[in-house]
């Protein structure tokens, strides 16, 4: 539970009201408001299966795919973690395993959701990965704005 308090604004007086005289005033005029759940603003844990989560996670894919040099595309293999805070727009926090695919980057029509993973071979590398997506709903705009990645094997 969280408490927010608002002081009205009082109208002038005479220099002469007592100290506790105004704390009277002030107290009768404040307003407090108590609610239950979490504070605004504070990121909170959503479900991974959400299809704003769900196009959070290939935004953030996407991005890694362009940014790495790698010759094959990577997807997610798992989601360990999201979070969602509303900002200016919505700011998603994923954690993700991502894994190296089957399908090189040079084939210009490859569809994701139909390129298996590598298999367990020298090819095979899995990345765990924390990503920050924002999206502005009503300018239909989503961009990775933040992104870190360690091989599995280092965590």
């Amino acid at each position: 539970m969280f408490t927010c308090a608002f002081t009205i604004a009082l109208p002038q007086y005479k220099s002469g009201i007592e100290t506790e005289d105004m704390k009277g005033l002030i107290d009768k005029y404040s307003v407090r408001i108590f609610a239950n759940g979490p504070a605004p603003g504070k990121p909170q844990n959503v479900s991974k299966n959400a299809t704003d989560v769900k196009q959070a996670v290939l935004t953030a894919t996407y991005t890694f795919n362009n940014k790495t040099n790698d010759a094959f595309f990577f997807k997610p293999l798992a989601i360990d973690e999201a979070q969602r805070q509303i900002v200016k727009g919505i700011k998603y926090f994923l954690k993700l395993e991502i894994s190296r695919t089957v399908c090189m980057k040079r084939e210009a029509d490859a569809d994701l959701a139909n390129c298996g993973f590598q298999p367990k071979t020298g090819l095979q590398q899995t990345f765990l990965c924390n990503f920050e997506v924002w999206a502005i709903p009503w300018l239909k705009m989503m961009k990775t704005t933040y992104f870190v990645c360690l091989p599995l094997d280092r965590y």
